[in-house]
């Protein structure tokens, strides 16, 4: 997953971090490269607590939402890659049955994400949880 984040600073040396789309996610760093391995590992970290917790993955806003907030006009955007399927956490193999041409869609979806098939399944899930968060906050 990509998450925005947004690098502030007072100096031009040193950066905090904020995660629009994680409340309560933050980090900091004193060199650019530091500023976005520090951001990563926030970032992990969060979900790797809010999964530990079963809660559902805050859904990812569009962009625009936060950049039309105005509430961060003074940072610096960035992207940052995390990826879901190595995060620290406790792992189970299952066995599942799907239909063939079920099964080959996901495979192929999975190759063309350059993902394997079970961190296709697993990003499929956490997407999933978040869409339901929604709609349950929308009720």
């Amino acid at each position: 997953m990509r998450y925005p984040i947004v690098l502030h600073t007072d100096d031009g040396r040193g950066f905090g971090v904020t995660v629009p789309d994680l409340p309560g996610c933050f980090s900091a760093g004193d060199t650019l490269e530091e500023t976005f391995e520090m951001a990563r590992e926030a970032i992990e970290c969060h979900i790797e607590g809010i999964l530990m917790d079963e809660e559902p993955i805050p859904k990812q806003k569009p962009l625009k939402t936060h950049l039309d907030s105005g509430y961060y006009d003074d940072g610096i955007w960035a992207i940052v890659d995390i990826d879901l399927t190595k995060l620290r956490i406790e792992t189970r193999k299952v066995e599942v049955e799907f239909p063939s041409p079920v099964l080959n869609m996901i495979d192929l979806l999975a190759a063309r994400e350059g993902e394997s098939r079970s961190g296709f399944l697993t990003h499929a899930a956490l997407r999933h949880s978040s869409d339901r968060l929604d709609e349950q906050l929308a009720d």
